[in-house]
Formats: C-alpha cells, sequence, structure tokens
C-alpha cells in the first residue's frame, strides 16, 4: 500500500517472523532496515531488495541524532508514489525510538500508514529466564539507565533492562545501579534470546561489564533487592497504618499534633551527623523520613496535599534554581551562586503575587538562635552586606567585648552580650564553621569532662559540693588528658 509500511522483524530468527510480516516481505520489491546487524536478515525472502540505515550511525555522533535522520528519510520514501516498507528489530512499538514518530508524523501529514506486528525480545526473554514479567517488572533502556545518577525504578520491583549493546553500556549501567544495589548483588545477563546463540549468564552486578558474550541482542534481568526498600513500599506502609484498620495511634495524629516528633526527631537526626555515627544517621534520618511521610499521607486524605505533588515541587524548585545545572548559566564560584539564587528566589515571588518580602523574611523563627543568625549573616552577604576582609570581624568581636565591660545595668548587659554572640557567629560563618554544630560540640566536650570530675570525686570519696575549686581543676585537667583523643 502507499505510504509507510511499519514492520516488525522479531527478537532474531527468521523463524519468529509473523505470517503477516512474511507475507508482506515476500511481496514487496525493497525494504529499508533501521538496521542490517540483526539476524532475521539472513532469512528475508531472496526477492526482496534490502537497503539499512547502518550508515548514519557512522555518521552521526549521538543516537538521537541518528534516529532523527531515520525517521525523516523514511517520511521521505513515505510520501512516494509506491511508499516504503521500513522494518525493525523485535516489535515497532517495543523498545524502539524511531517507529512512534515516525507513526505520528504521519497520521498528522494523513499518510497511509500500516503496522505489521513482530514479536518483541521480552517474549524469547521471559521464556530464557522462566518467568512471568508480571505483576510489575519494571522495563527499562540501558543507555537512559547509563545517562543517569540513579536507577528511575523501585528497588524492590525486578528489573528488565535492555539494548545493552556493548561493555561501555554495561559499565555505565552498572555504575547507576550501584548506587543503590550492592556490588555482589545477583543478575542475569540474556545474550540472543530466541535464537540458536542464546545464552544466559548469571553474574554478580559488579561483573556485568567483563562478559565476552555482550552485543545488539543483550539484555540485563536484574532482580529485586528485597522487600520494603523502595520509596513506593514505604509510602503503602504509612498509608496501611492510616488505614481504618490500621494503628489507632496513627490513626489519630494530624499535623499539629506530629509537630513535636518533627522536631524531636530532626533533632535527634543532627546529634547523629554531630556524632558522625553512619549507622546512628541511618537509623534517625529514617525517623525524620516517616514523619514527612505520614504528614503527606494526612495531606492526601484530606485533600490537602499528595506526596507526588509535594516530591514535584521540591523537583521542580531545584531544577528552577539551579540554571547553572540544569540550563546553561554560567556562574564562577559559590558565592556567584548564592547571588543567582537569591535573584531567582525573588522573581519566584513576584511571579507568585506575593506582597514584597525582605531578604531575612524567610528565615524561620522557630530556629535556634545560633542558627539563624548565622542564617541572617549569610543571607545579607549575599547581596554584599559583609565586612571585605576577616580583620573586620575581630576587630568588631574586641569593640563587643569592650561594650560588655562597659555595661552599667541588666537590660544593657543582655544586650551587648547578644551582639557579642551575634559577632562570634558572624567569625564561625567566615572561617566556614556551623556555629550551632561548634557550640553543640563543646557542649557535648563540656558534658564528657564534667563526667569525668564527678566520677574522680567518687573515687575519692567525696561529693563535689565538699571538693575545693582547685581539686575540681586538677580533675578537670585530668579529664581533657584522658579524653582528649575522643575530644579532639
Amino acid at each position: 500500500m502507499p505510504g509507510i509500511t511499519i514492520l516488525g522483524l522479531g527478537p532474531g530468527s527468521p523463524g519468529q517472523l509473523t505470517r503477516e510480516a512474511w507475507d508482506v516481505l515476500s511481496q514487496a520489491g525493497e525494504v529499508w532496515l533501521r538496521t542490517g546487524q540483526h539476524p532475521t536478515v539472513s532469512g528475508l525472502p531472496a526477492s526482496v531488495e534490502i537497503h539499512t540505515f547502518d550508515d548514519l550511525y557512522e555518521q552521526h555522533v549521538s543516537f538521537d541524532e541518528v534516529y532523527a535522520a531515520i525517521v525523516s528519510k523514511v517520511l521521505e520514501l513515505g510520501r512516494r508514489p509506491e511508499g516504503v516498507i521500513y522494518a525493525v528489530p523485535g516489535h515497532p512499538f517495543v523498545a524502539e525510538r524511531t517507529s512512534p514518530e515516525i507513526a505520528r508524523i504521519a497520521r498528522d501529514e494523513g499518510l497511509g500508514l500500516r503496522l505489521v506486528e513482530g514479536l518483541s525480545f521480552m517474549e524469547p526473554t521471559c521464556s530464557a529466564l522462566g518467568l512471568d514479567p508480571f505483576p510489575h517488572t519494571a522495563l527499562v533502556d540501558a543507555l537512559a539507565l547509563g545517562s543517569g545518577c540513579v536507577p528511575p525504578f523501585p528497588s524492590d520491583s525486578p528489573a528488565l533492562i535492555a539494548q545493552i549493546y556493548s561493555k561501555l553500556t554495561a559499565s555505565e549501567v552498572k555504575l547507576a545501579l550501584t548506587s543503590v544495589y550492592p556490588d555482589q548483588h545477583p543478575v542475569r545477563l540474556i545474550h540472543a534470546a530466541g535464537t540458536k546463540g542464546q545464552l544466559v549468564e548469571d553474574l554478580h552486578l559488579f561483573e556485568i561489564d567483563r562478559s565476552p558474550h555482550i552485543g545488539l541482542l543483550t539484555s540485563l534481568y536484574l532482580p529485586p533487592l528485597g522487600p520494603g526498600t523502595s520509596f513506593e513500599s514505604f509510602q503503602e506502609i504509612v498509608a496501611r497504618l492510616r488505614a481504618p484498620d490500621g494503628c489507632p495511634w496513627d490513626r489519630e495524629q494530624t499535623h499539629q499534633s506530629l509537630r513535636p516528633h518533627l522536631l524531636e526527631e530532626a533533632y535527634e537526626a543532627i546529634a547523629a551527623l554531630d556524632a558522625d555515627d553512619p549507622g546512628k544517621m541511618r537509623e534517625e534520618f529514617g525517623d525524620l523520613l516517616l514523619q514527612i511521610v505520614l504528614n503527606a499521607q494526612i495531606g492526601s486524605e484530606y485533600g490537602e496535599f499528595t506526596m507526588a505533588e509535594v516530591i514535584q515541587g521540591i523537583h521542580d524548585k531545584i531544577v528552577r534554581r539551579h540554571p547553572h545545572v540544569f540550563g546553561d548559566v554560567k556562574v564562577d564560584g559559590v558565592g556567584n551562586v548564592l547571588s543567582n539564587w537569591e535573584k531567582i528566589k525573588e522573581t519566584e515571588r513576584k511571579e507568585n503575587g506575593e506582597k514584597e518580602k525582605g531578604l531575612l523574611d524567610g528565615v524561620p523563627l522557630a530556629l535556634p538562635a545560633l542558627t539563624q543568625a548565622q542564617e541572617y549573616q549569610d543571607r545579607a552577604a549575599r547581596v554584599g552586606f559583609d565586612w571585605p576582609e576577616i580583620e573586620g570581624v575581630l576587630e568588631k568581636i574586641a569593640e563587643e567585648i569592650e561594650e560588655v565591660r562597659r555595661a552599667e545595668n541588666d537590660d544593657e548587659l543582655a544586650a551587648e552580650l547578644g551582639d557579642l554572640l551575634f559577632a562570634l557567629v558572624n567569625l564561625a560563618r567566615w572561617k566556614n564553621v556551623d556555629a550551632e554544630s561548634a557550640l553543640r560540640g563543646t557542649n557535648q566536650r563540656f558534658k564528657r569532662r564534667f563526667a569525668f570530675v564527678e566520677q574522680g570525686a567518687q573515687k575519692a570519696g567525696k561529693p563535689l559540693t565538699a571538693m575545693t575549686l582547685d581539686e575540681m581543676e586538677a580533675l578537670w585537667q585530668a579529664a581533657k588528658r584522658e579524653l582528649k583523643n575522643g575530644d579532639g
């Protein structure tokens, strides 16, 4: 028929061509193949003249350019009076970038369009593995996966990753997967499924780019990491807690009732960070995540917002505020990034019709005082309100100490001590030290050392109140020596 016929060649064996495909090819004068590097090509009818687009793979740098060139050429051929038969490996609409675009444009132009089904790579691959892809095997393109940083599918579901056509592609896929999966995770490479050369390799993830059998018909089967390892499964158990037959305590919670728990979990996470304890961090981050997901579930139940909206909101905000990463904006250093950040936020506020706010209005009032002070100073510095040199900061500290000495009443003393603390926070900022964490660290050192003093008093058989300042000072110095390694 005139126009465009898109035909599936099946997964690789000539015997797997459909009857319809064989009939079309037997009556055709010519056929254009996306690639001639496919086992089925050797079994095509001898009467058909074969053309391929393999030369385009050599002429262009990226697959996107290759596919665009193929689409353009097929459409051009399809506009001829005799039309064109365009044949692709597998099924025309399974793991095939060109066919959907050709079909879309052909329909828009009113060109005749015929689709001839073909067996895809999936059926023989599932047979080779002896598995049913249902209920939720992820289908993934190796090129898309390899160009990302993390897998875009839940880790507690299996995945079938197609088009691992080279060792380089396998290496890129491996790097993306090892951001979530351990090196020793068992996987299966399937080569030439459905052909006489079919081979299934059982390997560990770290080995996949070492296989000598990788070729144009290679796919990877990735078993699930384990139950409860994905964000989706975590959302499910939180929703289950809130279900009518869920937990009575969780069902009673509201945004406001969870507020103190959110604050508590945030501080416990900070304590784990301060302790530099990875095991504790993992646990506390999980507890903090529970609070976030639980609040999102409540929001969803009351029609306020969904978790998808929460994630999309922060996704869009990150992309919007990082044009130097996700766009074409050029920045020079962290200072330029922060300055640009403030300009973007100001534009956002105007576009959202928000009332004009001061630069510091967005800093939460509930922050700890040291953190709040440092954030105020950071924001002011982004627009140039800062000492040009650190000497100005040091001079300000000396000035504030002198003003503390000269304070004449309690109100003046409190104000001057506040100014001194603010100036010290500014010094911490200049030295890239988090003031809140620094003071928390000092508090913990004091606690450990004072506990040592208490233990020394107990060993001496004296209550602390009966010890002289010199005796306690001696124990304090001993504590500093004994605990030096732990205190830094």
